[in-house]
């Protein structure tokens, strides 16, 4: 029989009488992945918190191992064997491998740290997971996904027996994810339990023994894997069927738009590529590519040495990003949090903050000005707040998307460069992207998309643009573009 290892019952957690959780239970046995899943906003930060000991529940009972846990804290759930692996990671990238791993709980002999030890312990931890990862090696100097492997050592040193991993895959190539896969398969055989997190459906599939899905702060369900289909699933996530997953386009395109010659810097070489007006071009390529590279050297964030670029047949002069976006070139960047926000700033200022020039008089903001274009975009974009004046940092991902949007919309940006656009948000919100991007689309704008999903490049995009080593390889219409195509271009 199954051996039941943590429990909520009924879990309550309001904030400034603002309920987060709403009578929440769920239970998890030792050696399962039960996977949580539900619309950005649904309650699954708060969930993870409350069982981490960050937040104290308002009300219900919380237990371990057969346990009541009266006044759960961070320390105390540490020492329970609960850990977290998020998805901003917690690493010193200035530290070795060793040195984060053993960060805390160092290894001495009498007053001196036993380097020794803590080396030899770190490789046995890193071969345990079945994965080379020099010890000595700064945590500045790995990959993204050996970074993962780290954090997921370092739980794994605690004597782990319950794991929460919120979406460790987001930031990882195909290769690196069959990796991570085969290391949870490992913990799992070991009898950790974990709480998997993640918006990517056909994971949830892939490694699931039962999925339970929140919604509002509330649960909806929980169902062993093989009782629920996708559509199922979806339709409990967002309370409503979403329809066909990716708008088509229905009217003709236009002339060329925006054009770029020869485009070279350090990172890129000869690229050169039109869009049209009403197009949507996709730019597909393996992590490492120089798709981000391309779309930063076009709106002015990094430097140009040779090529041109044009906007309805006339040159453009662009030196920096001020440059692109007076000449109407917007780029929503994939990283929102760090490049397309400011975290503390609020929706209004957000809003604004790329067009500040037509709220402003004599240089000072007018905040009637200001208060009115936020609103209209906060309508337009469904963005759910409690005001304009809440802050960017409090939001969901989707909602923090869709103020990034609202910020080049406000600008009256004629072409736009979508990096990663439904990057870490649920799919009740990249429905509403999809839209979005469609609809601008037919409004004339030019449309750069850059993903490293293949059924949102081939269910999106008008043409796809294939790029290896800095180089545009290749050209797929509509009609040609598929996952094997994609890939054949993209690698050698």
């Amino acid at each position: 029989m199954a051996e039941k290892l943590l429990e909520l019952k009924n879990i309550t957690k309001k904030f400034s009488g603002v309920t987060a959780l709403a009578d929440v239970s769920l239970e998890i046995d030792r050696g399962e992945i039960l996977t949580l899943v539900g619309e950005n906003g649904a309650g699954k930060s708060t969930l993870i918190k409350v069982i981490t000991g960050a937040h104290e529940p308002t009300s219900g009972e919380f237990w371990f191992e057969g346990k009541r846990i009266e006044h759960n804290t961070p320390v105390l759930s540490k020492q329970l064997g609960i850990g977290v692996i998020y998805q901003e990671l917690n690493l010193m990238p200035q530290l070795t491998v060793t040195e984060n791993i053993f960060f805390g709980k160092e290894l001495k002999k009498g007053l001196i740290l036993d380097k020794q030890a803590m080396q030899k312990s770190c490789e046995e931890l890193i071969a345990e997971l079945g994965v080379e990862i020099d010890p000595r090696a700064k945590v500045s100097s790995l990959s993204i996904a050996e970074q993962q492997i780290v954090e997921i050592a370092k739980a794994v040193s605690e004597d782990i027996k319950f794991l929460i991993m919120d979406e460790p895959t987001a930031p990882l190539t195909n290769n690196e994810i069959d990796k991570m896969f085969e290391i949870i398969g490992k913990l799992q055989k070991k009898g950790v339990a974990i709480l998997y997190i993640s918006h990517r459906l056909e994971e949830v599939f892939q490694l699931s023994d039962r999925v339970c899905i929140l919604r509002d702060g509330k649960h909806i369900v929980t169902l062993p894997i093989e009782e629920i289909d996708k559509q199922g699933l979806i339709r409990h996530m967002v309370g409503r069927e979403l329809g066909q997953d990716y708008p088509k386009r229905t009217e003709e395109l236009g002339e060329i738009v925006f054009s770029a010659k020869e485009i070279t810097n350090n990172r890129v070489r000869d690229c050169s590529f039109d869009v049209r007006a009403g197009e949507i071009l996709g730019l597909a390529g393996l992590v490492g590519a120089g798709r981000t590279e391309l779309a930063r050297a076009i709106f002015g964030a990094d430097p140009i040495k040779e090529g041109k670029v044009f906007l309805n047949n006339q040159e453009l002069k662009i030196s920096c990003p001020q440059d692109a976006i007076r000449y109407g070139i917007g780029l929503i960047t994939e990283d929102r949090k760090n490049q397309g926000l400011l975290l503390n700033k609020s929706i209004a200022f957000n809003t604004v903050y790329a067009s500040m020039r037509s709220v402003c008089r004599m240089g000072v903001i007018e905040h009637t000005k200001e208060k009115k274009l936020a609103r209209e975009y906060m309508d337009a974009m469904n963005i759910k707040a409690w005001s304009q004046e809440q802050t960017a940092g409090t939001l969901s991902g989707g909602n923090q998307q869709k103020v990034v949007l609202a910020k080049w919309l406000a600008t009256n940006s004629k072409v736009l460069i979508f990096d990663e656009p439904t990057r870490g948000i649920d799919v009740g919100a990249k429905a509403e992207i999809y839209q979005l991007m469609r609809k601008l689309a037919q409004e004339g704008k030019a449309i750069i998309m850059i993903s490293s999903e293949m059924p949102e490049l081939i269910g999106m995009s008008d043409r796809v643009l294939v790029m290896r080593s800095g180089k545009i390889m290749g050209e797929l219409s509509k009609e040609e573009v598929t996952q094997e195509g994609i890939l054949t271009l993209a690698t050698d």
